[in-house]
């Protein structure tokens, strides 16, 4: 397993995540380790429910960036590209880091005709529009379905994951959290998050040292300006702010 997120890139570029559905199930659950290839900035058409099991890092979900440990969970929406990047020590891998947890929204609701209780999920999947974080109970609640879901078969997984998703829905406002800003507009292309993405190793890589947004914009063939606004346009932060920010997490920690 390669310990670089260099490395990763190299073997898989950052682009649309194709999630191929699975004849069986009517969602798809996997574990993975970090680093791992398909952990990077992505985005997808299927919404996201994910937990992290262990270690500690930052969420980047649109122009959103927050610190998230153990026991984190957030839903993700459709095309909302999102990333979490763990802090490692060189050479450090997490072993079952993620569980991943991702669906058609769009299907579950041509189900109405037939199955008018699905219509309640409307309205989570409305919150769900610029990602959310779940804290407290629902967190804890979240997070022991998750792990319930992956050895289940049938229909008792089906009966797991529609408490899921409803135990989401019916989180107080306390322990549901809004990602990325209301006017927030992502860029989606391959070559856009391949970009991001090497911008994201180079600055995680630097950042105790001379961070030079004139290095990372020759290695992306860019001028200074261009990537100064590509960056910003792409992730909704401007480089230099998002480089203090991310130092200032890294000290306080």
């Amino acid at each position: 397993m390669p310990d670089s997120r260099a490395a990763l890139f190299e073997q898989r570029p950052a682009e649309l995540e194709v999630i191929l559905p699975q004849p069986d199930h009517c969602f798809r659950w996997y574990e993975h380790d970090y680093p791992y290839s398909l952990a990077r900035w992505n985005h997808h058409p299927e919404f996201e429910i994910h937990l992290i099991r262990q270690g500690s890092g930052r969420l980047v979900a649109g122009d959103y960036i927050g610190e998230f440990g153990a026991g984190h969970v957030a839903l993700i929406c459709p095309d909302l590209p999102h990333d979490w990047i763990g802090d490692l020590a060189p050479g450090e891998h997490l072993a079952g880091r993620d569980v991943v947890l991702q669906f058609d929204g769009a299907a579950l609701l041509a189900l109405r005709g037939t199955l008018p209780e699905v219509g309640d999920l409307q309205r989570l999947f409305e919150q769900a529009r610029r990602g959310l974080e779940f804290t407290g109970k629902t967190a804890v609640q979240a997070a022991q379905l998750l792990e319930q879901i992956g050895p289940a078969q049938g229909l008792e997984r089906l009966i797991l994951f529609l408490q899921l998703v409803n135990t989401l829905m019916k989180a107080p406002t306390q322990d549901a959290h809004l990602l990325a800003s209301a006017c927030y507009a992502p860029t989606l292309d391959a070559r856009s998050s391949e970009r991001i993405n090497k911008a994201f190793d180079y600055l995680l890589t630097e950042l105790t040292s001379d961070v030079r947004l004139s290095v990372i914009a020759q290695r992306l063939d860019m001028s200074d300006p261009g990537f100064s606004r590509f960056f910003k346009r792409t992730t909704g932060h401007c480089f230099i702010d998002l480089m203090r920010k991310l130092r200032v997490q890294r000290a306080c920690r």
